[in-house]
Protein backbone atom coordinates (compact mmCIF):
# COMPACT_ATOMS: atom_id res chain seq x y z
CA UNK A 1 0.00 0.00 0.00
CA UNK A 2 1.59 3.89 -1.08
CA UNK A 3 2.37 5.91 1.76
CA UNK A 4 3.76 9.48 1.07
CA UNK A 5 4.25 11.78 4.11
CA UNK A 6 4.83 14.14 1.01
CA UNK A 7 0.97 14.69 0.71
CA UNK A 8 0.65 16.28 3.83
CA UNK A 9 0.55 20.21 2.70
CA UNK A 10 -3.10 18.60 0.68
CA UNK A 11 -5.44 18.80 3.89
CA UNK A 12 -4.80 22.45 3.96
CA UNK A 13 -4.45 24.03 0.95
CA UNK A 14 -6.65 21.43 -1.49
CA UNK A 15 -9.99 22.83 -0.29
CA UNK A 16 -8.21 26.40 -1.39
CA UNK A 17 -7.33 25.05 -4.95
CA UNK A 18 -4.07 25.92 -4.31
CA UNK A 19 -2.06 23.36 -3.25
CA UNK A 20 -0.20 20.05 -4.66
CA UNK A 21 -0.84 16.78 -3.81
CA UNK A 22 1.76 13.78 -4.06
CA UNK A 23 0.02 10.56 -4.39
CA UNK A 24 3.44 8.58 -4.02
CA UNK A 25 5.92 9.72 -6.97
CA UNK A 26 3.42 11.97 -8.84
CA UNK A 27 2.42 15.16 -8.15
CA UNK A 28 -1.30 16.28 -8.82
CA UNK A 29 -2.27 20.29 -8.79
CA UNK A 30 -5.83 20.69 -7.02
CA UNK A 31 -8.18 22.35 -9.45
CA UNK A 32 -11.26 22.62 -7.87
CA UNK A 33 -13.78 19.98 -6.02
CA UNK A 34 -16.41 18.22 -7.92
CA UNK A 35 -18.43 16.18 -5.10
CA UNK A 36 -18.23 15.30 -0.91
CA UNK A 37 -20.14 12.91 1.17
CA UNK A 38 -19.82 11.80 4.63
CA UNK A 39 -16.01 11.58 5.33
CA UNK A 40 -14.86 11.96 1.42
CA UNK A 41 -14.11 14.68 -0.79
CA UNK A 42 -13.84 14.27 -4.22
CA UNK A 43 -11.38 16.80 -6.59
CA UNK A 44 -10.42 17.46 -10.41
CA UNK A 45 -6.80 17.25 -10.44
CA UNK A 46 -4.15 17.95 -12.89
CA UNK A 47 -0.69 16.16 -12.98
CA UNK A 48 2.36 18.31 -12.46
CA UNK A 49 5.03 16.05 -14.49
CA UNK A 50 5.12 13.87 -17.42
CA UNK A 51 3.43 10.46 -17.63
CA UNK A 52 6.82 8.61 -18.77
CA UNK A 53 8.50 10.17 -15.29
CA UNK A 54 6.15 9.19 -12.86
CA UNK A 55 5.86 5.20 -11.45
CA UNK A 56 5.55 4.20 -15.00
CA UNK A 57 5.31 0.32 -13.90
CA UNK A 58 1.69 1.17 -11.79
CA UNK A 59 0.66 2.72 -14.91
CA UNK A 60 -1.83 0.88 -17.31
CA UNK A 61 -2.05 2.57 -20.72
CA UNK A 62 -5.61 3.16 -20.67
CA UNK A 63 -5.91 4.71 -17.56
CA UNK A 64 -3.40 7.54 -18.77
CA UNK A 65 -5.72 10.59 -19.08
CA UNK A 66 -4.66 12.39 -22.51
CA UNK A 67 -5.02 15.60 -20.59
CA UNK A 68 -3.69 14.96 -17.13
CA UNK A 69 -6.68 15.61 -15.30
CA UNK A 70 -8.19 13.02 -13.14
CA UNK A 71 -11.11 12.74 -10.21
CA UNK A 72 -8.80 12.61 -6.55
CA UNK A 73 -10.76 11.03 -3.54
CA UNK A 74 -9.61 12.21 -0.37
CA UNK A 75 -11.13 10.40 2.29
CA UNK A 76 -10.32 11.86 6.30
CA UNK A 77 -10.18 9.15 8.94
CA UNK A 78 -10.60 9.46 12.22
CA UNK A 79 -10.64 6.14 13.39
CA UNK A 80 -9.29 2.33 13.64
CA UNK A 81 -12.10 0.91 11.96
CA UNK A 82 -12.66 3.74 8.71
CA UNK A 83 -8.78 3.06 8.21
CA UNK A 84 -9.57 -0.38 7.98
CA UNK A 85 -12.50 0.38 5.82
CA UNK A 86 -10.38 2.50 3.24
CA UNK A 87 -7.89 0.04 3.17
CA UNK A 88 -10.38 -2.90 2.51
CA UNK A 89 -11.71 -0.33 -0.28
CA UNK A 90 -8.40 -0.62 -1.66
CA UNK A 91 -7.68 -4.04 -1.55
CA UNK A 92 -10.84 -4.52 -3.16
CA UNK A 93 -10.95 -1.93 -5.79
CA UNK A 94 -7.38 -3.38 -6.74
CA UNK A 95 -8.94 -6.56 -7.90
CA UNK A 96 -11.24 -5.63 -10.44
CA UNK A 97 -10.24 -5.14 -14.53
CA UNK A 98 -13.07 -3.84 -16.56
CA UNK A 99 -14.26 -1.15 -19.23
CA UNK A 100 -17.61 -0.64 -17.37
CA UNK A 101 -15.71 -0.40 -13.58
CA UNK A 102 -14.08 2.62 -12.39
CA UNK A 103 -10.28 1.64 -12.06
CA UNK A 104 -8.13 2.35 -9.30
CA UNK A 105 -5.37 4.02 -10.90
CA UNK A 106 -3.13 4.56 -7.86
CA UNK A 107 -3.51 5.52 -4.12
CA UNK A 108 -1.90 6.65 -0.86
CA UNK A 109 -2.12 6.63 2.96
CA UNK A 110 -0.84 9.47 4.99
CA UNK A 111 -0.61 10.20 8.75
CA UNK A 112 -1.46 13.95 9.68
CA UNK A 113 -0.40 15.45 12.88
CA UNK A 114 -3.50 17.89 14.06
CA UNK A 115 -2.59 21.41 16.01
CA UNK A 116 -3.18 20.04 19.18
CA UNK A 117 -0.50 16.74 18.81
CA UNK A 118 -3.56 14.42 17.55
CA UNK A 119 -2.51 11.83 14.58
CA UNK A 120 -5.08 10.84 12.22
CA UNK A 121 -5.10 9.74 8.87
CA UNK A 122 -5.74 10.94 5.04
CA UNK A 123 -6.53 8.19 2.06
CA UNK A 124 -5.89 9.86 -1.59
CA UNK A 125 -7.68 7.59 -4.34
CA UNK A 126 -6.62 8.32 -7.91
CA UNK A 127 -9.58 7.91 -10.52
CA UNK A 128 -10.29 8.46 -14.17
CA UNK A 129 -12.52 11.84 -14.22
CA UNK A 130 -16.67 11.55 -15.83
CA UNK A 131 -17.27 15.07 -15.77
CA UNK A 132 -20.90 14.24 -16.88
CA UNK A 133 -21.98 12.91 -13.48
CA UNK A 134 -23.96 10.12 -12.76
CA UNK A 135 -27.09 8.12 -13.53
CA UNK A 136 -28.56 9.44 -10.33
CA UNK A 137 -27.60 13.14 -11.59
CA UNK A 138 -28.94 12.62 -14.96
CA UNK A 139 -32.10 11.30 -13.94
CA UNK A 140 -32.83 14.32 -11.30
CA UNK A 141 -32.32 16.43 -14.45
CA UNK A 142 -34.52 14.52 -16.81
CA UNK A 143 -37.46 13.99 -14.38
CA UNK A 144 -37.67 18.06 -13.71
CA UNK A 145 -37.56 18.21 -17.80
CA UNK A 146 -40.63 15.39 -18.24
CA UNK A 147 -37.70 13.61 -20.07
CA UNK A 148 -37.36 9.81 -20.48
CA UNK A 149 -34.21 7.64 -22.14
CA UNK A 150 -35.38 5.85 -25.22
CA UNK A 151 -35.91 1.69 -25.26
CA UNK A 152 -32.18 1.92 -27.20
CA UNK A 153 -30.47 4.08 -24.28
CA UNK A 154 -32.46 1.99 -21.05
CA UNK A 155 -31.11 -0.63 -22.49
CA UNK A 156 -27.58 -0.12 -23.44
CA UNK A 157 -26.47 1.65 -20.12
CA UNK A 158 -28.24 -1.44 -18.15
CA UNK A 159 -26.08 -3.78 -20.40
CA UNK A 160 -22.88 -2.39 -19.60
CA UNK A 161 -23.98 -2.18 -15.75
CA UNK A 162 -24.57 -5.99 -16.07
CA UNK A 163 -20.81 -6.74 -17.45
CA UNK A 164 -19.33 -4.57 -14.69
CA UNK A 165 -21.15 -6.79 -12.17
CA UNK A 166 -20.70 -9.90 -14.13
CA UNK A 167 -16.93 -9.33 -13.49
CA UNK A 168 -17.57 -8.93 -9.51
CA UNK A 169 -19.77 -11.87 -9.80
CA UNK A 170 -16.99 -14.51 -11.49
CA UNK A 171 -14.61 -14.47 -8.91
CA UNK A 172 -14.36 -17.62 -7.01
CA UNK A 173 -15.74 -16.50 -4.71
CA UNK A 174 -18.30 -14.05 -5.80
CA UNK A 175 -17.80 -10.48 -5.02
CA UNK A 176 -21.31 -8.91 -4.26
CA UNK A 177 -20.94 -4.28 -4.82
CA UNK A 178 -23.69 -4.46 -1.96
CA UNK A 179 -24.49 -0.58 -3.46
CA UNK A 180 -25.66 -0.95 -6.73
CA UNK A 181 -27.50 2.43 -7.22
CA UNK A 182 -27.73 5.12 -9.81
CA UNK A 183 -25.95 7.28 -7.68
CA UNK A 184 -22.28 4.93 -8.03
CA UNK A 185 -23.41 4.24 -12.13
CA UNK A 186 -21.04 7.36 -13.70
CA UNK A 187 -22.40 7.97 -17.16
CA UNK A 188 -20.52 9.45 -20.09
CA UNK A 189 -21.83 10.78 -23.09
CA UNK A 190 -20.58 11.14 -26.44
CA UNK A 191 -21.92 12.88 -29.59
CA UNK A 192 -23.87 10.42 -31.56
CA UNK A 193 -23.49 7.39 -29.49
CA UNK A 194 -25.06 5.51 -26.85
CA UNK A 195 -23.92 6.96 -23.09
CA UNK A 196 -21.28 5.04 -21.48
CA UNK A 197 -22.22 3.53 -17.88
CA UNK A 198 -19.19 2.43 -15.26
CA UNK A 199 -19.75 1.09 -12.02
CA UNK A 200 -18.32 2.55 -9.39
CA UNK A 201 -17.80 2.98 -5.37
CA UNK A 202 -16.25 -0.40 -4.09
CA UNK A 203 -16.74 0.38 -0.66
CA UNK A 204 -19.39 -2.04 0.20
CA UNK A 205 -18.37 -4.77 -1.71
CA UNK A 206 -17.21 -7.80 -0.05
CA UNK A 207 -17.03 -11.77 -0.89
CA UNK A 208 -21.09 -12.48 -1.40
CA UNK A 209 -21.83 -15.53 -0.10
CA UNK A 210 -22.74 -15.90 3.42
CA UNK A 211 -24.05 -18.43 5.81
CA UNK A 212 -26.56 -17.30 8.45
CA UNK A 213 -27.39 -20.02 11.04
CA UNK A 214 -28.40 -17.62 13.72
CA UNK A 215 -30.65 -15.12 14.86
CA UNK A 216 -27.37 -13.27 16.30
CA UNK A 217 -25.63 -13.66 12.86
CA UNK A 218 -29.12 -12.12 11.04
CA UNK A 219 -29.36 -9.45 13.21
CA UNK A 220 -24.93 -8.37 12.28
CA UNK A 221 -25.68 -8.62 8.39
CA UNK A 222 -28.43 -6.29 9.08
CA UNK A 223 -27.08 -3.62 11.17
CA UNK A 224 -24.04 -4.20 8.41
CA UNK A 225 -27.00 -3.47 5.40
CA UNK A 226 -27.94 -0.70 7.19
CA UNK A 227 -24.59 1.22 7.14
CA UNK A 228 -23.51 0.05 3.39
CA UNK A 229 -26.35 -0.58 1.66
CA UNK A 230 -28.25 2.13 0.41
CA UNK A 231 -31.98 1.68 1.74
CA UNK A 232 -34.03 2.27 -1.32
CA UNK A 233 -31.77 -0.05 -3.47
CA UNK A 234 -31.46 -2.65 -0.45
CA UNK A 235 -32.45 -6.21 -1.08
CA UNK A 236 -35.47 -7.45 1.16
CA UNK A 237 -33.08 -10.41 3.03
CA UNK A 238 -31.11 -7.06 3.82
CA UNK A 239 -33.74 -5.67 5.82
CA UNK A 240 -35.61 -8.79 7.28
CA UNK A 241 -32.72 -11.57 7.58
CA UNK A 242 -33.85 -15.20 8.40
CA UNK A 243 -31.53 -17.28 11.41
CA UNK A 244 -30.87 -19.48 8.85
CA UNK A 245 -30.19 -18.39 5.45
CA UNK A 246 -27.87 -18.38 2.65
CA UNK A 247 -27.23 -14.97 1.39
CA UNK A 248 -25.43 -15.02 -2.39
CA UNK A 249 -24.68 -12.86 -5.11
CA UNK A 250 -28.31 -12.13 -5.66
CA UNK A 251 -28.92 -9.05 -3.70
CA UNK A 252 -27.26 -7.06 -6.04
CA UNK A 253 -29.39 -8.58 -8.74
CA UNK A 254 -32.59 -6.80 -6.70
CA UNK A 255 -30.52 -3.64 -6.53
CA UNK A 256 -29.69 -4.04 -10.79
CA UNK A 257 -33.74 -4.35 -10.97
CA UNK A 258 -34.30 -0.72 -8.88
CA UNK A 259 -31.94 0.88 -10.43
CA UNK A 260 -33.36 -0.62 -14.09
CA UNK A 261 -36.54 0.79 -12.92
CA UNK A 262 -34.95 4.34 -12.00
CA UNK A 263 -33.18 4.41 -15.44
CA UNK A 264 -36.73 4.05 -17.02
CA UNK A 265 -38.78 6.56 -14.52
CA UNK A 266 -36.38 8.28 -13.22
CA UNK A 267 -36.88 7.61 -9.80
CA UNK A 268 -36.51 4.56 -7.19
CA UNK A 269 -39.23 1.76 -7.44
CA UNK A 270 -40.30 1.78 -3.53
CA UNK A 271 -39.62 5.38 -2.40
CA UNK A 272 -42.97 6.20 -3.06
CA UNK A 273 -44.15 4.21 -0.03
CA UNK A 274 -42.04 6.86 2.28
CA UNK A 275 -44.83 9.68 0.94
CA UNK A 276 -48.07 7.47 1.88
CA UNK A 277 -49.78 7.93 5.25
CA UNK A 278 -48.65 5.15 7.31
CA UNK A 279 -46.62 3.65 4.63
CA UNK A 280 -43.05 1.76 5.14
CA UNK A 281 -40.14 1.68 3.19
CA UNK A 282 -39.59 -1.90 4.34
CA UNK A 283 -42.71 -3.17 4.31
CA UNK A 284 -43.37 -2.13 0.23
CA UNK A 285 -39.55 -3.58 -0.15
CA UNK A 286 -39.79 -6.76 1.46
CA UNK A 287 -43.19 -7.39 0.01
CA UNK A 288 -41.93 -6.21 -3.49
CA UNK A 289 -45.21 -3.70 -3.93
CA UNK A 290 -43.92 -2.56 -6.98
CA UNK A 291 -46.27 0.65 -8.74
CA UNK A 292 -45.50 1.71 -12.15
CA UNK A 293 -45.32 5.40 -12.34
CA UNK A 294 -46.28 7.17 -15.89
CA UNK A 295 -43.51 7.01 -18.68
CA UNK A 296 -42.64 8.17 -21.99
CA UNK A 297 -45.46 8.05 -24.77
CA UNK A 298 -45.18 6.00 -26.04
CA UNK A 299 -44.39 3.39 -23.41
CA UNK A 300 -41.72 1.30 -22.62
CA UNK A 301 -42.40 -2.34 -23.87
CA UNK A 302 -43.91 -4.60 -21.57
CA UNK A 303 -41.28 -6.80 -21.95
CA UNK A 304 -38.91 -4.24 -19.82
CA UNK A 305 -41.41 -4.34 -16.98
CA UNK A 306 -41.38 -7.69 -17.09
CA UNK A 307 -37.65 -7.49 -17.23
CA UNK A 308 -37.56 -5.33 -14.38
CA UNK A 309 -40.34 -7.83 -11.81
CA UNK A 310 -38.19 -10.96 -12.72
CA UNK A 311 -35.55 -9.05 -10.97
CA UNK A 312 -37.14 -7.68 -8.09
CA UNK A 313 -38.64 -11.16 -6.60
CA UNK A 314 -38.51 -10.89 -3.14
CA UNK A 315 -37.10 -14.81 -2.59
CA UNK A 316 -34.03 -14.26 -3.70
CA UNK A 317 -33.97 -17.96 -4.92
CA UNK A 318 -36.26 -17.04 -7.44
CA UNK A 319 -34.23 -14.20 -8.81
CA UNK A 320 -31.98 -14.79 -11.89
CA UNK A 321 -27.94 -14.57 -11.87
CA UNK A 322 -26.00 -11.79 -13.32
CA UNK A 323 -25.23 -14.57 -16.25
CA UNK A 324 -29.17 -15.09 -17.07
CA UNK A 325 -29.43 -11.17 -16.97
CA UNK A 326 -27.15 -10.45 -19.85
CA UNK A 327 -28.60 -13.38 -22.14
CA UNK A 328 -32.21 -11.48 -21.57
CA UNK A 329 -31.12 -8.21 -22.01
CA UNK A 330 -29.10 -9.13 -25.02
CA UNK A 331 -32.55 -10.64 -26.37
CA UNK A 332 -34.24 -7.36 -25.96
CA UNK A 333 -31.54 -5.43 -27.69
CA UNK A 334 -31.39 -7.54 -30.88
CA UNK A 335 -35.37 -7.28 -30.53
CA UNK A 336 -35.39 -3.32 -30.21
CA UNK A 337 -31.93 -1.86 -31.81
CA UNK A 338 -32.30 -4.20 -34.48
Amino acid sequence: MGCSISGLNALYESATGGGDVWINERRFRVLRQIGEGGFAFVYLVREQQPASDAAPARRHAAHVSEDGTYAMKKVLIQSKEQLDLVREEIRVSSLFNHPNLLPLIDHAIIAVKSTQGDWSHEAYLLFPVHLDGTLFDNTNIMLSRKEFYSTADVLQIFRQMCEGLKHMHSFDPPYAHNDVKPGNVLITRRKGQAPVATLMDFGSARPARKQIRSRSEALQLQEWAAEHCSAPYRAPELWDCPSHADIDERTDIWSLGCTLYAIMFNVSPFEYALGESGGSLQLAIVNGQLKWPAGPNPPYPDELRQFVIWMLQPQPAMRPHIGDVVLHVDKLIAKYLS
